[in-house]
């Protein structure tokens, strides 16, 4: 740059010699048409300089992580209390509001007293089995009787010495003992599976409904809101009285985080050539005239949506842009320097300079003195008439 300065003195001094010290050259507009060509292209080494060097955007703004407050309940509620001041920093876990708790607490005692009706049933099963043990055990020893009555009536049948008919009801009976000795088994069978049903070594009608107590109490506990982390709500528009929890996408409030606020800025593509993570940048706040901000670049975002294809059954058209359509841009990540983070609220916008040379050399001179100028300016723009 010192040279593009000596350049311009030396053809300014120079013209002046000739032209009207020594008059050597009557000076004409074609000179002058000259003279103005020549130092308009010098110029451009300050214009290349001061993109390259020190890459100036006017388009940067404070991001901060926001978090959609949804109430997480299985039915439309009514709030009743509203326990947050707007725009009043809360501590995370801090109660938000407050939801009607009556429809949850009715559904939890609903759901405890189903669970000892099921645990009392488990018994009443595990007592199933034990009749259904002594049922084929009776069954079994009524078969052994039958069955010995069969063979002794059947014998003296056959030697004339009793009535064919006692041998056949004996028969008959034997036949009768030998199903209910079946039916018996069945039952226990049946028994043993209703009482062994479980998972996870517990009975499934009881592992069921602690599902369901389990899936209730988390909605009777959610109808308290608490903040999820350090932060703030903006524009609180609830208030006791409204019904909200079904709709999922029914946010009803937005909590503003504290922690990681950032700048970010957007460049021509070509200016971040030289650019990189952990360089020195200063920063001009429009919510603070006259003030300058240290910052360090944290990431260069090298992407942009023109170049995102989405699947499509459609073949790609490929047009010409527009001369009037603005380029397409890259953002930057940066850092504002500094403990109190509160300083740089959400959406506050300004501009920022990136030194590539670490801030010093005249480029990064002449830059610091256009964000600076840039800064003081912000007292009087955009002008309130």
């Amino acid at each position: 740059m010192i040279s593009a300065f000596l350049t311009i003195f030396i053809f300014v001094l120079l013209f002046w010699f000739i032209f009207f010290k020594k008059k050597w050259i009557k000076f004409t507009f074609a000179w002058g048409g000259f003279a103005i060509f020549f130092m308009a292209h010098v110029l451009f080494i300050f214009m290349i300089g001061l993109r390259f060097v020190t890459p100036y955007s006017t388009e940067a703004k404070i991001i901060q992580h926001t978090i959609q407050i949804i109430p997480r309940l299985s039915e439309p509620t009514l709030v009743t209390a509203v326990l947050v001041e707007p725009d009043v920093p809360v501590k995370k876990g801090q109660p938000l509001f407050q939801f009607d708790r009556r429809p949850y607490e009715f559904k939890v005692n609903q759901l405890k007293a189903q669970l000892a009706q099921a645990t009392q049933n488990v018994k009443e099963l595990k007592a199933e089995v034990a009749i259904a043990t002594q049922k084929l055990a009776k069954s079994k020893s009524e078969f052994v009787y039958a069955k010995y009555q069969k063979n002794l009536t059947s014998n003296l049948a056959l030697k004339g010495a009793g009535p064919q008919e006692d041998a056949q009801r004996e028969q008959t009976q034997f036949l009768i003992n030998e199903a209910q000795i079946k039916e018996a088994e069945a039952e226990l069978e049946r028994a043993n599976l209703r009482y062994n049903s479980t998972i996870n070594g517990e009975h499934t009608n009881v592992a069921a409904v602690k599902a369901e107590l389990e899936q209730a109490q988390y909605y009777l506990d959610n109808t308290t809101l608490y903040a999820p982390e350090d932060g703030k709500i903006v524009n609180l528009q609830v208030r006791p009285g409204m019904v909200a929890g079904e709709v999922r996408f029914g946010a009803i409030a937005s909590f503003v985080c504290d922690e990681g606020p950032y700048l970010l800025a957007n460049y021509f593509q070509e200016n971040l050539k030289y650019v990189k993570v952990g360089q020195p940048v200063e920063v001009a706040l429009n919510l603070y005239p006259g003030q300058i901000f240290k910052a360090k670049v944290a990431a260069i975002w090298k992407a942009n949506a023109v170049g995102q294809m989405l699947p499509s059954g459609n073949l790609p058209n490929f047009e010409p842009v527009s001369p009037e359509q603005p380029q397409n841009q890259f953002a930057v990540k940066i850092i504002l320097e500094g403990e109190d983070q509160s300083m740089y609220p959400i959406g506050a916008e300004g501009s920022c300079a990136i030194y590539t040379n670490d801030m010093t050399g005249s480029w990064a001179a002449l830059r610091r003195i256009g964000i600076r100028t840039y800064s003081w300016l912000n007292w009087l723009y955009p002008l309130p008439f």
